[in-house]
């Protein structure tokens, strides 16, 4: 639920409440990290912007994120087209945005406390695997493995692909999704569970507030094509072959 928000708070007192408000200052330009310990409103003033339109903002924001956080989708329910579709449109293009940020993020505080905290080139190297690895797995997806998918769920016959079966595809993306996970366990190991140390600067309590609704969506995601996308299409292949 969201706070009631003045221009004398102070911006790292905002960011420390909710760390998912960072993305705001990150937007505008405002630094919540050296400079969190001034309120809003001088912080605007220096960016040249009006406090009353950034505490706007920031409440947009809070009720987006509480709205996502509350809202899930009945998978099971989807046709498999409309499936493919909100995975692309949803988890996808949450990845192609946020990703870049926490590219930045986590290469930023590394390089500034990795000498206090060693673990976290361990939390940097991992997550540059997970980038890899998600922005090639998107793009077959995307490009093939949906695209498969959409042909099946139309087909009143068999169909010939180049790689045989669904199945094929199918078992690649499922391997690349344990990679991931194993990505991702490194990660949560790492920071303890995403528990920022008593000394973390409020960048470093974002890059874990980040990396942990990484992980959540990540879950969601891969459930809707392990567990509901990819056994129905394997099904009505099954069925669309019988029907040859």
């Amino acid at each position: 639920m969201s706070q009631t928000i003045t221009a004398q708070d102070p911006v790292g007192q905002l960011v420390r409440q909710r760390p998912d408000r960072s993305r705001v200052f990150e937007n505008l330009g405002l630094d919540y990290c050296c400079g969190g310990k001034l309120p809003l409103a001088d912080a605007c003033a220096k960016a040249g912007l009006d406090p009353d339109q950034v505490v706007s903002q920031i409440l947009e924001a809070d009720a987006q994120t509480d709205e996502r956080d509350k809202h899930l989708v009945d998978a099971d329910a989807m046709s498999l087209s409309d499936l493919a579709d909100h995975i692309e449109q949803t988890h996808h293009a949450y990845l192609r945005s946020e990703l870049p940020r926490l590219d930045a993020i986590t290469s930023k505080v590394a390089h500034v406390h990795g000498d206090k905290d060693p673990r976290l080139a361990e939390v940097r190297a991992a997550f540059v695997d997970l980038r890899d690895e998600l922005t090639s797995h998107m793009m077959k997806e995307e490009q093939i493995l949906f695209p498969m998918i959409r042909r099946i769920e139309h087909a009143d016959g068999p169909l010939d692909f180049h790689c045989g079966t669904i199945a094929n595809p199918i078992r690649q993306m499922e391997f690349e999704h344990d990679r991931a996970g194993d990505a991702l366990a490194v990660m949560r190991r790492a920071t303890d569970a995403y528990q920022p140390p008593d000394w973390a600067c409020n960048t470093y309590r974002a890059m874990l507030d980040g990396l942990e609704r990484l992980e959540k969506d990540m879950h969601q995601h891969v459930h809707k094509e392990n567990n509901v996308l990819f056994p129905k299409a394997l099904a009505l292949e099954g069925r669309v072959a019988g029907n040859g």
